[in-house]
């Protein structure tokens, strides 16, 4: 087969099975110089110099990675299918991704809540304050169904999450009342949450809202701005502070529902507070033991120069 015939039989096969399938055809987008060469005659060398291409074309890291990573993924497969015996993506290297630790700080969140409560959209209002409020992935949340949102119990429970398994998010006190209103002013016929005129039924694109908002708030937006702050960059809100009010990497882990204590661990060093108390508290136990200062007394080091 050739690279082309081969993708083809992996997306009916297994790519159209999964939720990162429009991703994977992103990706393809990429190799399509490869599509007629067979598998058997794509070199580690070809690969590198697509590689390299991307990286000369200014694509980000993330973006060669998540390449390099998807041939790797399709020469898998055709080696479990019996079309290939190596793989030639081995022993290519690409920069490691930057994983991104942006969230908004106390002072952006005034700024925020006023923009939002100034979108005219009501819809995507709502939607972009319970990113923020549930914590969850843009795809659960447009798809959001009224039969998986319990506003008695407080739960909504999505079936398939990124990872394969599903997920009960907890739903605040402010999420339910968002939620109550909504389901007051929904059809009564109304399958999703976010309702909307396009192929899936469900709102598709939320991106300009989520700008709009940021502009009007002055806070950066995008992935290529300075500091730039994106739709996801809510979620890493939400466990951000609750990285700051105390919450334990598990618990934060479970709320977001993180596969493995990995993706969690950023949270670990969000949050400065603890570490700054730790500080504070080790330096005073020191002063005091060296007689500089009182037990709860902050006092200058006095200086043995001469001024």
């Amino acid at each position: 087969l050739t690279f082309g015939e081969f993708f083809k039989e992996y997306g009916e096969r297994y790519g159209q099975q999964k939720k990162s399938w429009a991703s994977m055809q992103s990706n393809y987008k990429h190799l399509e110089s490869l599509a007629n060469r067979k598998l058997s005659a794509i070199t580690r060398e070809m690969i590198a110099r697509i590689l390299s291409d991307l990286t000369k074309a200014g694509r980000a890291d993330g973006t060669i990675t998540n390449v390099r990573a998807f041939i790797s993924g399709i020469y898998s497969k055709a080696i479990e299918w019996g079309y290939a015996s190596a793989n030639p993506v081995v022993g290519i290297k690409t920069n490691p991704k930057v994983k991104r630790d942006r969230f908004l700080q106390a002072d952006e969140l005034p700024r925020f809540f006023q923009s939002l409560a100034e979108e005219s959209n009501i819809a995507m209002r709502d939607f972009i304050l319970l990113a923020l409020l549930t914590g969850a992935r843009r795809a659960n949340l447009m798809a959001m169904r009224w039969q998986e949102v319990n506003l008695d119990e407080g739960v909504w429970r999505i079936p398939v999450t990124k990872n394969g398994t599903p997920q009960n998010v907890t739903l605040s006190p402010e999420a339910l009342l968002i939620l109550q209103q909504r389901k007051k002013e929904a059809d009564k016929q109304a399958v999703f949450v976010f309702p909307a005129d396009s192929e899936s039924g469900h709102i598709t694109e939320p991106k300009d809202a989520v700008a709009r908002v940021m502009r009007r708030a002055g806070i950066p937006y995008g992935r290529k701005a300075e500091n730039g702050a994106t739709l996801h960059d809510l979620r890493r809100t939400l466990g951000s502070w609750q990285a700051k009010t105390g919450a334990s990497l598990a618990i934060i882990g479970k709320s977001l529902n993180h596969k493995n204590i990995q993706s969690t661990m950023i949270y670990a060093r969000l949050d400065l507070d603890p570490v700054r108390a730790s500080v504070n508290t080790a330096t005073a136990a020191m002063m005091e033991a060296a007689g500089l200062k009182q037990p709860a007394e902050v006092l200058p080091i006095k200086s043995n120069t001469a001024a």
